[in-house]
């Protein structure tokens, strides 16, 4: 393992998301917005992803830094009950666009995470938001895939590598929770 190699990758994509500025902006403004406005974030990725969709969701229930109220934040990707009866009813591409069915108000937010942007069963859960009037967010990487006119706002962390692309995902996601932690 050259560490070095790995950490000059890492601060070259850190210089290149600086140029993302506006658009985690508006991702902050729609989280904000959402949860002063009494409505719910409800997040969903798959691997990796799931685990930050996860880890996002607590920060809102739980706590970011400061000392707030709870915040309504659900990751779709936690109830191996309905994961599993919906993967096995409807298919693995369904799990979360069947949960969004359910639990999805017009004026929720929907954050998907995809590193590649074309999961399918993030995809699919875009188009059900859109149905039920839930604002859209994406987290994507490469060039954003599929996800590219799926969602409101496509926020696309230009690196091929996986892990490059995680770790700033879980970094605009705490910069979302901090100007959450701001409004509260």
């Amino acid at each position: 393992m050259v560490i070095k190699e790995l950490l000059e990758h890492q601060q070259t994509v850190q210089k290149v998301i600086d140029t993302l500025e506006n658009d985690i902006n508006a991702a902050c403004q729609m989280a904000v917005a959402t949860l002063t406005s009494g409505k719910k974030i409800l997040l969903a990725g798959n691997g990796g992803s799931a685990g930050d969709a996860q880890h996002i969701a607590a920060e809102l229930t739980g706590r970011f830094v400061k000392e707030r109220i709870s915040l309504p934040g659900i990751a779709l990707t936690v109830d191996t009950s309905a994961l599993t009866a919906i993967g096995n009813d409807y298919g693995y591409d369904r799990v979360f666009a069947r949960q969004l069915e359910g639990l999805g108000q017009p004026g929720d937010l929907f954050i998907g995470i995809s590193t590649s942007g074309n999961s399918e069963s993030i995809l699919q859960a875009f188009e059900m938001a859109k149905q039920k009037g839930i604002k859209t967010l994406g987290l994507s990487g490469r060039d954003g895939g599929k996800m590219n006119g799926k969602c409101d706002v496509n926020i696309i962390v230009p690196s091929n590598v996986t892990a490059r692309i995680q770790e700033m995902h879980i970094l605009i996601g705490h910069i979302i929770c901090t100007a959450i932690d701001d409004a509260f």
